[in-house]
Order: structure tokens, then C-alpha cells, then sequence
């Protein structure tokens, strides 16, 4: 989500629209707002106490949030729409757009029915009582696929015609394929040689599956396969789970197999993605996927579950493949057919590359810069 509202900001202010995020300062010292380019600036809210809080504490400071906001606009900030990003996001851009007047898009990026479908309900029970006020009330709700506006329809009773499909982006500049030699450099770079090399990149938490990863890497012919998990341990299980993956992985007999990266910045992940085989995206649940979209960017096939935005992104049987099953055997099919075959591979990454060209974030601001002018001359929706 932090990629997401970083990029699109970005790409908003290069297409004309000012761009304040405004966000809480969790560390003493963060200054008043921080000018990242001409448009696009980050201003930093006095709400709560100056260090990091739990996620599920942050329920807490949507009042001060609210707050603080308030101030910064009777101080002279001046806006035409609210754009909240995420469920805590969304209570506090519901009250400022009663209080201020404006209308107010939602982008939720996951939810909590979806999760809890999927057999991972670690928010607060309130969340989803919070997410249909916020339905209800959003003069506008940003859905990434076919299938997260489905499941606002469904599982929230959100009205059609509110709801508008608009994926995010990829920077080409940075995710992109590029020439065997170079390849072969970034794979020494990082310590791998010639053996197989999966990745996993993402949070380490129970909704992004790594331990399907792991349980697939033990099903394979291939003992010299390697896999790469990237990320840290997020919310409140995270610890708990990067500590589960640990002791699966020597239960497994895979512990030498299996490499625990720390969390990269977003940039040098671009050369993770190019100098594996096969990337992995196991999640429960996905609104879009980014990680395969940004692995398909740098020439590389992806085998994902088949769940969520996945299956727009995937295009089975020819840029990766889309697993409709938890089966850890049925996981490492595809992988196991992606390593004995070179050649399927490189075709298949050659696909993803040029599939990932219909995403960019030039093109993602230019959608919504419209649908911001068509908001703004419309009649507020009242909550009901």
C-alpha cells in the first residue's frame, strides 16, 4: 500500500493534480511536511503519541487524526477531494468529509469479509462494520480488478455505480528484463550461482502464504532449488509466523534451502525479481498483486494462487501459471515444469514482460485525474 500511495501520488502531480498525503508523526523530529516533488508533498499530522503504534492500536487515533487535519485546514490548507487508502484511513476520511464538505474516494486495498473468507481474520471485529459505513457514504470506492468490485458488491451491497475498476501501475524504468549478461552479474551479486532460484517476496504474515512457498520448495525433484524469502514480519502474527516458516523449514528438511532476506527497499527489489527462475505469490488473498506484476515487468514467470486480482494479472499457461489449490504437490507442478524447461520459461517471461506493458502509472493518474473532475460536479453521496 505505501508503494501504491507513493507511486500514484507521484503520477498524479506529473499529470497536474496537487497531491498532500497526509499521514501521523510517529518520530520526534519528522518535520512540519516534506516536499518529495513540485505537487507532492508529505505532511506529517500531530495525532497521538511521536512513535510507531500497533496496527490494531491505530483504531484509537482516528479522532486525533480527524483533528489534526481540521487544524491544518483552518490553518490554510486548502482541498477538493479526500482519497482515503485503507479501512483506518477510510474512518477518518468518512468524518472529514462530513465536516469539511467534500467528497471522499476509497481505495480499501484489502477487506476484511475477503480475508475472513479466506480463513485469516486477525482485525478488529469493527472493521467491517467501518468499511460498510464507508461504502456507503464514498462518492467514489477504487477497485484494482473485476473481482474486488465483485466483492464490494457482494459482501458490502456496494452500489455499481460508484465503483470504478482502475489498476495500478508499474515503474518500467526500474521493473524491467534485461540481457542474460547482466542477469547473470545480479545473480552473483546476490550470492546465487547456477542452481534453481525461487522467490517469495512480500510480508511475513498468514495472508501472504509463505508457508505454501516453503512446503512446495520441499516437494520438489530438484534438491539444489533455492528459494529467496524476502520481507519481515508484519502485524500482530507476523513474528510468530516468520518463526513458524523457521522451524516448517527444518521439519522439512529444506533449513539450507531456504534463505530469510531482511525487507528491501522497493527499487533493489527489481533485481530479486530478475535473477530468479520463478517468482511465487501463494497468497490467500490479493486486491491486485503487485509483486506479480512487478516480477512480470522484469521478464519473469510468476506461479500464484488463484485468488483475487491474481487471476487478472496471471494469464495461465502463458505468462506463469494460476494454482486453484492450498496442496503443496499441486504448488510445486508448475514450478517443477518451470526449472525442467528453459525454454517454456524464457517464453513465458518474454509474455509476462510484454503483458505487464498494459500497467503504468502515468496511465493510472490520467484515469483518475478524470474521474476526480467528474466527482467534483457531481451531487455528494448522503450516508444512508
Amino acid at each position: 500500500m505505501s508503494v501504491y500511495v507513493r507511486a500514484l501520488a507521484s503520477a498524479l502531480a506529473r499529470a497536474g493534480v496537487e497531491c498532500d498525503v497526509l499521514v501521523r508523526r510517529d518520530h520526534a523530529g519528522q518535520p512540519d511536511s516534506v516536499e518529495v516533488e513540485p505537487g507532492f508533498r508529505v505532511v506529517h499530522l500531530d495525532a497521538g503519541p511521536a512513535h510507531p503504534v500497533s496496527k490494531h492500536d491505530l483504531i484509537e487515533l482516528v479522532d486525533p487524526m480527524v483533528a489534526a487535519t481540521l487544524d491544518l485546514v483552518e490553518g490554510g490548507a486548502r482541498y477538493d477531494a479526500i482519497h482515503a487508502n485503507y479501512w483506518l484511513s477510510g474512518a477518518v476520511g468518512h468524518r472529514l468529509k462530513h465536516e469539511l464538505d467534500l467528497p471522499l474516494v476509497a481505495t480499501f486495498h484489502t477487506l476484511a469479509r475477503v480475508k475472513a473468507d479466506a480463513g485469516i481474520d486477525d482485525d478488529p471485529e469493527l472493521r467491517a462494520r467501518i468499511e460498510h459505513e464507508i461504502v456507503n457514504c464514498a462518492d467514489l470506492m477504487l477497485a484494482s480488478t473485476t473481482a474486488e468490485r465483485d466483492q464490494l458488491e457482494l459482501l458490502y451491497s456496494a452500489s455499481p455505480d460508484r465503483i470504478e475498476i482502475v489498476p495500478p501501475g508499474v515503474d518500467h524504468e526500474i521493473f524491467h528484463a534485461v540481457e542474460q549478461r547482466r542477469r547473470d552479474a545480479e545473480r552473483r551479486a546476490l550470492g546465487l550461482g547456477a542452481e534453481p532460484v525461487l522467490l517469495f517476496a512480500g510480508r511475513i504474515q498468514p495472508l501472504k502464504g509463505a508457508d505454501l512457498a516453503v512446503q512446495a520448495l520441499a516437494e520438489l525433484d530438484d534438491e539444489t532449488a533455492t528459494l529467496l524469502l524476502v520481507g519481515g514480519p508484519s502485524g500482530p502474527d507476523g513474528d510468530a509466523e516468520l518463526d513458524r516458516l523457521h522451524e516448517m523449514a527444518a521439519k522439512l528438511g529444506v533449513t539450507d534451502r531456504v534463505r530469510f532476506v531482511p525487507p528491501q527497499a522497493h527499487t533493489d527489489l527489481a533485481r530479486y525479481y530478475r535473477a530468479v527462475d520463478v517468482c511465487l505469490v501463494p497468497s490467500h488473498s490479493e486486491s491486485f498483486g503487485l509483486v506479480a506484476l512487478e516480477a512480470a515487468a522484469c521478464g519473469t514467470p510468476v506461479v500464484a494462487a488463484a485468488v483475487g486480482g491474481l487471476v487478472s494479472l496471471v494469464d495461465d499457461g502463458v505468462t506463469g501459471f494460476l494454482v486453484d489449490s492450498r496442496d503443496p504437490s499441486d504448488f510445486a507442478a508448475p514450478i517443477a515444469r518451470l526449472l525442467a524447461d528453459p525454454a517454456v520459461a524464457h517464453a513465458m517471461g518474454i509474455a509476462a514482460e510484454a503483458r505487464s506493458r498494459r500497467y503504468g502509472w502515468s496511465m493510472t493518474a490520467a484515469r483518475l485525474r478524470r474521474l476526480y473532475i467528474d466527482l467534483l460536479a457531481r451531487e455528494p453521496v448522503s450516508c444512508r
